[in-house]
């Protein structure tokens, strides 16, 4: 079961340049969060604070009643052993075969057996598709395979927060669509707690729970995945539809000329919000909400469109 991740007034600077301030949202437990933003909004750094490897300048960040910006460096090692990281790419070692890279934790952190190291590394290995892949070294298989043995490698411990960053940065469509999938039914089968940085529209549009938008140094928006493919909030809206109109320009903000030049234009409408990924065997995750509920329960109403099948429409058959 995963555990709940409460941040408040988390704030961050590197020397006098502010990253981010005032950051507040609570994590659900068991849920899958996706945070986003334009390039260099401190995305990484968050997920690096949340695991203590970067110090807040003021804010907390409470894990089972542990203050993570402010306990002790014991404290911080024990509350450490409830992560698992899987790092953009894979952060494999190159000299030591698959096998090896995912019994390293198990090795350094724990007293178990070489019998009980190679159980849980067959059935890590296994849950994300690399059985017989043991013995290869990082550098003989595909970027897909290394982000798989890496998540293997953050799941042997057996986490109850997985934090991924930018877990599709160098796949293609395909193999982030198969990683989306993985990713989805992980969660079904261990309900542990997984907050993603990502920058693909398509994964935030339909994997997660919940979505965060860092923006301008502050969170723009945090919540239900409904409530912001829903938003008309500029910035969400410009963003989590890919749009070139709104507020975010090439250089994060956009100056006055070019809102003022984008004044007269008319904004196109809201895409449908697509059915959330659901676990290969077809069984709803325990956080998962019925397609539209949100929506339904907040008086929104929803992208026409929204909530259909992507086969709604095809000829019998098709």
């Amino acid at each position: 079961m995963g555990v709940e991740i409460k941040i408040d007034g988390l704030t961050k600077s590197f020397g006098k340049q502010l990253i981010w301030g005032d950051v507040t949202l609570t994590v659900p437990a068991g849920e899958i969060c996706v945070m986003l933003g334009p390039s260099g909004t401190g995305k990484s750094v968050l997920l690096k604070t949340l695991i203590g490897l970067i110090k807040p300048d003021r804010g907390s960040v409470v894990i089972e009643g542990t203050d993570i910006a402010s306990c002790s460096e014991k404290d911080l090692y024990e509350i450490r052993k409830l992560f698992g990281v899987l790092f953009q790419d894979g952060a494999m070692f190159g000299s030591m075969n698959l096998y090896d890279n995912v019994a390293f934790p198990l090795r350094e952190h724990t007293r178990k057996s070489e019998s009980e190291i190679r159980s849980i590394v067959m059935e890590k290995m296994d849950l994300v598709g690399l059985i017989g892949a043991e013995t290869k070294l990082p550098g003989e298989i595909s970027g897909g395979m290394r982000k798989r043995a890496g998540l293997a490698r953050a799941l042997v411990l057996d986490p109850e927060i997985v934090l991924f960053d930018e877990p599709d940065s160098g796949l293609d469509p395909v193999r982030t669509s198969f990683l989306n999938q993985l990713i989805v039914d992980l969660n079904a089968q261990i309900d542990a707690t997984f907050v993603i940085v990502t920058h693909d529209i398509n994964s935030c549009r339909t994997v997660p729970d919940n979505i965060g938008l860092l923006y301008h140094k502050h969170l723009a928006m945090f919540g239900p995945r409904e409530m912001l493919l829903s938003s008309e909030e500029p910035v969400v809206r410009q963003f989590l539809n890919a749009q070139r109109v709104g507020p975010i320009g090439m250089s994060e903000e956009k100056d006055a000329d070019e809102l003022a030049a984008e004044a007269d234009q008319e904004l196109p409408p809201l895409p449908p919000i697509p059915l959330q990924l659901e676990p290969s065997n077809g069984i709803p995750r325990r956080a998962q909400r019925p397609p539209g509920e949100w929506c339904r329960l907040n008086g929104v109403t929803p992208p026409p469109g929204s909530f259909q099948s992507a086969n709604a429409g095809l000829a019998p058959g098709a």
